[in-house]
């Protein structure tokens, strides 16, 4: 059985309307220019040695059809005026032997920056467990952050994240994912 290890990953995002749910969501995947692939949704791990490479390089390594594993954050409403948002974030270790990261999230009521700290935080938060960086139960968001940097464990945090205000008659889809490249 081959071992199947991505070599790169590429973050991506988009938003659609329709006024069929499920068409909502075809156009966002347009949008984020991956509806013409098979999605298979995959947990939270940043491979060792993976490397971020941008959008327009992935999509230039892969074919209509094919099979993409991701990391897939969905959200989707049909209420006039709701603000809706979706976010991956990612924390990748500074040894890049180790594994890193991803997370995803999806939130109502809350803007792009905050839902992609949200998701970055998250992502920083689970590879600290794994780091040996530890904090007290009391610890808030801001002082986590300090400890992550002062530890020198973690070398990079990032988030995609898409918000979209639903209009009236139509569903509203928004979706952020990491996606793998083989």
């Amino acid at each position: 059985m081959a071992i199947m290890v991505p070599k790169a990953i590429f973050l991506t995002k988009g938003i659609g309307r329709h006024k069929e749910k499920l068409s909502s969501f075809e156009e966002a995947l347009r949008d984020a220019q991956l509806a013409r692939f098979n999605l298979v949704h995959v947990s939270s791990i940043f491979p060792p040695h993976c490397k971020v490479i941008p959008r327009k390089l992935g999509l230039q390594r892969l074919r209509s059809g094919q099979i993409l594993h991701c990391v897939l954050s969905r959200n989707a409403v049909n209420e006039n005026h709701r603000l809706i948002a979706a976010s991956v974030g990612l924390a990748i270790p500074k040894d890049r032997s180790h594994y890193g990261y991803i997370s995803e999230h999806h939130t109502f009521g809350e803007t792009d920056e905050k839902t992609g700290d949200y998701a970055e935080d998250l992502s920083a938060l689970m590879l600290s467990t794994i780091q040996g960086v530890e904090f007290g139960s009391e610890t808030n968001w801001d002082q986590k952050e300090e400890i992550w940097k002062l530890s020198g464990k973690i070398v990079k945090t990032t988030n995609i994240t898409q918000s979209a205000i639903c209009t009236e008659g139509v569903w509203t889809t928004v979706v952020a994912a990491a996606v793998f490249v083989f």
